[in-house]
C-alpha cells in the first residue's frame, strides 16, 4: 500500500518509520511534483498548522490536496493534520477542531485511554488540538477528560494526538485498514 505523507514539518519521519513497520510503502510529499503514481492514502502530520497551510498553499499542494480527500482518498491527520482536515481549512472532513485547547507546550502530556475498537492505547498530546464540534457523519473514536480526541468519517481518520511518537502501531494498522476497504 502506497502512502503519500505530507512532509513540510513535524513528525514526519516518525510516520514513515511506522508505516514501513506495518508493511506499506509511504513516501514523502512536499511538492506537487512528489505525487507521482498510485497514492492509496495520505498522512498530514502534527506539527504547526498555521505554517503548514503557507507552505502547502505557496506551492499548489494546498488545491491538489484538497481535491485529492475530497474525491475519496483516504486520509489521516494527527494534532495539526487534524485541524488540517477541518471546517475551517481542507473543509473536507466535517469537524471544528480547536487549536492549542490543552494550552501551550508546557500543557502538553501522555496518557492511556481506550479507542473504539483498539482498545486501550498510549496517546500524546503536544500543544494538542480537540473536536470541538462534529456533524452527524463523524464517529467518535475516543475522548480524553471529556474532550473528543479522535473521530472518524468516511474514509478519514483524525486524532489530537501523536501515535507515531509512541511504538504502538495499533492507531496506523487501524488507518491502513481503513485506507484499504477492510474496516
Amino acid at each position: 500500500m502506497r502512502i503519500a505523507v505530507l512532509s513540510l514539518q513535524g513528525a514526519f519521519e516518525e510516520h514513515r518509520q511506522m508505516l514501513l513497520r506495518l508493511g506499506a510503502d509511504p513516501f514523502f510529499v512536499r511538492e506537487t511534483a512528489d505525487w507521482k503514481g498510485r497514492v492509496d492514502g495520505l498522512v498530514l502530520p502534527g506539527g504547526e498548522s498555521t505554517a503548514m497551510v503557507c507552505q502547502a498553499q505557496e506551492g499548489g499542494l494546498w488545491q491538489l490536496l484538497q481535491e485529492r480527500i475530497a474525491a475519496g482518498l483516504p486520509v489521516f491527520g494527527t494534532c495539526a493534520g487534524m485541524i488540517l482536515l477541518d471546517r475551517t481549512h481542507l473543509n473536507v472532513m466535517d469537524i471544528q477542531a480547536r487549536r492549542n485547547a490543552y494550552g501551550r507546550q508546557l500543557g502538553s502530556f501522555r496518557t492511556v485511554a481506550p479507542m473504539k475498537g483498539l482498545g486501550e492505547i498510549p496517546m500524546t498530546f503536544i500543544r494538542a488540538p480537540y473536536v470541538e464540534d462534529y456533524g452527524d457523519g463523524v464517529e467518535v473514536l475516543a475522548e480524553c477528560g471529556g474532550r473528543v480526541v479522535a473521530v472518524r468519517q468516511r474514509n478519514m481518520l483524525a486524532t489530537a494526538f501523536h501515535p507515531e511518537l509512541d511504538g504502538d502501531p495499533s492507531v496506523h494498522r487501524y488507518f491502513l485498514q481503513l485506507a484499504s476497504g477492510r474496516e
